[in-house]
């Protein structure tokens, strides 16, 4: 299992393991059942804290990416992905509010805000058909 940390990432440690082992899971490289490294292993070889580790995988035991079996390690599992996608519903909303609050108190009103979402979803778009 390949992990690799950018400590010039504006993402905390912690989510870029987060992020990088729920890829592997859901692109098929990790799968239901897999061991993969016990929290101090994977510190080690990372560089970082143990409880950096210890944070990511809490977060991805909460999301049903990993089951960790007392004496016998971390196993990978694979999330209903309804359940999957009701998180991630959750985590998008929690952004979106976030985004408008900055908005607003940056004096931005509603049409605008909406405007900027519009032309970026519109430049996603594009750059997704261009691949």
């Amino acid at each position: 299992m390949e992990i690799l940390i950018s400590y010039q990432s504006k993402d905390p440690i912690y989510i870029q393991i987060v992020s990088q082992i729920k890829k592997l899971v859901l692109d098929g490289k990790l799968k239901h059942g897999d061991s993969i490294p016990a929290m101090r292993s994977l510190a080690k070889d990372l560089n970082v804290s143990v409880i950096t580790v210890q944070k990511a995988y809490e977060i991805l035991r909460d999301e049903g990416f990993l089951n960790t079996v007392v004496g016998k390690g971390t196993f990978v599992e694979m999330p209903e992905m309804h359940d999957l996608k009701i998180n991630q519903k959750a985590n998008l909303i929690t952004k979106i509010d976030e985004t408008i609050k900055f908005a607003y108190i940056n004096g931005f009103n509603s049409d605008e805000f909406l405007d900027l979402v519009n032309l970026q979803v519109k430049l996603f778009d594009d750059m997704r058909k261009e691949k």
